[in-house]
């Protein structure tokens, strides 16, 4: 896998969900912190996104905004006041069948159609790729940018809308698509992001690849600085410089990272998940788990395995 799956596939539990609302007249609607991501893309009307301690954003037909911490925020029909916000009726599904509408002189008001939904992500073990984005990832809509992001929402709108025979595996697998999408969007329009650097340098990108493609191969400086093809110093420089750590290090963490998601995810012995990621025995690999997470594998097992049955609550 590259190096933005895993740091996807490493943090994702249970399946995402999502669903078309609609929304008139006067409103403004409250959703709580969520313990994940969450998304909304607009496909017809107009609305404004208050994130809770940002500034307030603008959304027309066309615009995605991905909140990847799971923001708590306020949707509503204008930019409303402190007053309204705090008047806003919770809605605490962010992927429920619709959002309150207000009967009033504003009724005839446009009419918002939103596609929304949340991701359920364990924040416990964030890579540093998911650490960086923004509270707020917002994509405006411009013709010709992003063509998959935007084939991904439009096959997500007939999916959502028609519930066609085969949604329940289409839905998730094009949720799992448009994350993706929305990720790769935010990395090539943003220029402050250390890891958008990082993918983009050559050298750097070529050692990560190669870390994240076999990372129970055994890494050594020298190895992966002639798989980087420059001299060690010179990618101990670079690396460092944009990851925030030197390779070995990154690597024993990537390691280490990788082997919570797999005692999370499957039943697999600790020998095999120990061979998989580069230890040589279980207790080699259970004495640097204790060591970084301050518990052992087995009681990390234990208290995690349980999440990935569970969907978005």
């Amino acid at each position: 896998m590259d190096v933005v799956s895993d740091a996807i596939s490493a943090v994702r539990i249970g399946r995402p969900s999502s669903n078309r609302v609609r929304a008139s007249g006067s409103w403004c609607t409250r959703l709580a912190p969520y313990d994940g991501a969450g998304f909304h893309i607009v496909l017809e009307g107009s609305c404004w996104l208050l994130p809770d301690g940002g500034a307030p954003v603008a959304l027309g037909v066309g615009d995605a905004v991905l909140l990847p911490h799971g923001a708590g925020h306020v949707l509503a029909d204008s930019a409303v006041d402190a007053e309204a916000v705090a008047r806003a009726v919770p809605f605490d599904d962010w992927s429920g069948d619709g959002y309150p509408t207000a009967a009033g002189p504003n009724e005839a008001q446009g009419q918002l159609h939103v596609l929304c939904g949340k991701y359920r992500l364990d924040h416990s073990r964030v890579h540093p790729l998911m650490a960086e984005l923004p509270q707020v990832v917002h994509l405006p809509h411009r013709v010709g940018r992003h063509p998959e992001l935007r084939a991904a929402i439009d096959l997500l709108g007939v999916e959502l809308g028609d519930r066609r025979p085969g949604a329940g595996i289409a839905v998730p697998s094009l949720l799992d698509l448009l994350l993706v999408y929305m990720i790769r969007a935010w990395m090539s329009e943003s220029t402050a992001g250390a890891w958008s650097a990082a993918l983009g340098d050559p050298v750097v990108a070529s050692a990560l690849r190669a870390l994240h493609a076999d990372p129970a191969a055994p890494w050594s400086n020298d190895r992966l600085a002639t798989e980087a093809g420059v001299s060690r110093p010179t990618l101990a420089r670079r690396f460092t410089a944009l990851v925030g750590r030197p390779p070995m290090a990154y690597l024993t963490w990537w390691r280490l990272t990788r082997a919570a998601h797999l005692l999370r995810d499957t039943t697999d012995p600790l020998a095999a998940i120990a061979a998989r990621i580069g230890y040589g025995t279980p207790y080699a690999f259970s004495h640097a788990f204790s060591r970084e997470f301050g518990t052992t594998p087995g009681r990390y097992r234990e208290g995690r395995q349980g999440d990935r049955a569970h969907g978005p609550a």
